[in-house]
């Protein structure tokens, strides 16, 4: 059981991953578009680049390239950052927040339906299970 405990949660997570993209397809937005906008409104909106990437356990210049092509889309904004001026801060704009109420929307009802016939009783256990990993993955870093 334990072997395959990282493979299913591996496929769980691509598969759930691949349903929410189907039900975005129409958005025009890539996933990793999809999830820095959650990250954003999830971190609280006027995060610098530098505390989203971090967040998001990514590399800067990967963030930039994406924040541009959400900027392009009318998603979000960079506004100046009164305490430094190198940096900014990152906000939803109207469209981006629209955006995210429909993506919300489609994630509840895909979660739902992935999760249909799964105890609350259940889904605790997995959360613990689940945060006791990270917790060891955290020791593994230091």
């Amino acid at each position: 059981m334990r072997e395959q405990f990282p493979f299913a949660v591996a496929r769980v997570t691509r598969r759930w991953r691949k349903m929410l993209d189907e039900r975005l397809k129409d958005l025009g937005v890539t996933q990793a578009r999809w999830s820095t906008m959650v990250y954003l409104q999830q971190g609280g909106e006027g995060l610098t680049q530098r505390e989203l990437a971090s967040l998001m356990a990514i590399e800067n210049p990967t963030l930039v390239r994406l924040l541009d092509s959400l900027e392009q889309q009318g998603l979000i904004e960079r506004r100046p950052c009164p305490n430094d001026r190198r940096a900014r801060r990152l906000h939803l704009t109207d469209a981006g927040r629209s955006f995210m109420d429909d993506l919300s929307e489609r994630a509840a009802r895909l979660r739902e339906e992935m999760l249909d016939g799964v105890s609350d009783e259940d889904i605790e256990v997995s959360l613990r299970v689940f945060h006791k990993i990270m917790e060891n993955a955290e020791k593994q870093r230091s």
